[in-house]
């Protein structure tokens, strides 16, 4: 892998010649969770989950509770490290779930909902910008902080065929922006970091991929399921347009 220059706080150490023109985008890694898919609302997950039926004043207060329980210091604390294996993963997530009384019983079949791959739904313009990039000769991998195998979903949607490469935090002990998780994704599509655009929607740990010599674009917030997710930018990113 090419060693990127020493910085300062104001720059490079050392001069390393005239810049030259970025070299062109050879492979594009993509972020799963709110960047090609979006969970279905939690509301309806959390009616498919209860066994009687859950009015709207009741679902408003088990809404709430998970709000509040992203403060919560005790799920707070599970969220450590969450991504390094399937274990922390189920105990982070059930731990949040749990953290709302009446949705404490069911905390089991919530995760049980977000390994289901029916569960997730594609953004309006994710097949699309798979298609153009895949046209074009480039490269696809998925790099995603999670906690299980993604193939399932991505087949379940018929979008599995598009990627070369998949990486899973759980499966290498360690999360983005870990360099080594977008550097095995580069080295699995044959491609040079610098040939390389990574997309997510995480500013420190998409972003990070920077820090390992690739290029990164990150999606704004505040997407809802099935919409469009703005990914024609990254065909201009990529110059596919």
């Amino acid at each position: 892998m090419t060693r990127l220059p020493a910085c300062g706080p104001e720059g490079p150490i050392r001069v390393c010649g005239a810049s030259q023109a970025p070299l062109a985008v050879r492979a594009v890694l993509f972020d799963f969770s709110g960047t090609l898919f979006q969970i279905g609302a939690y509301s309806d997950r959390i009616r498919a989950a209860m066994p009687e039926p859950v009015d709207e004043a009741a679902m408003d207060v088990m809404l709430s509770g998970l709000e509040a329980g992203l403060s919560d210091p005790d799920v707070i604390e599970a969220q450590r490290g969450r991504d390094v294996s399937s274990r922390a993963h189920r105990h982070a997530f059930t731990t949040w779930y749990a953290s709302v009384r009446e949705l404490a019983p069911v905390a089991g079949v919530l995760y049980e909902q977000l390994q289901a791959p029916e569960h997730w739904v594609p953004y309006e313009d994710t097949e699309c910008t798979l298609v153009r990039l895949t046209q074009s000769g480039v490269a696809l991998g998925v790099v995603s902080d999670v906690g299980w195998d993604l193939r399932a979903t991505f087949a379940h949607h018929g979008l599995d065929h598009y990627f070369s490469s998949w990486v899973h935090s759980y499966e290498h002990d360690t999360e983005k922006p870990d360099p080594l998780l977008f550097q095995h994704a580069c080295h699995e599509l044959g491609v040079a970091p610098e040939e390389t655009l990574m997309v997510g929607d995480h500013p420190a740990k998409d972003g990070g991929a920077a820090g390992a010599g690739l290029r990164s674009y990150v999606l704004p917030g505040r997407a809802t399921p099935g919409s469009c997710r703005g990914l024609d930018a990254v065909l201009r990113l990529a110059d596919r347009v």
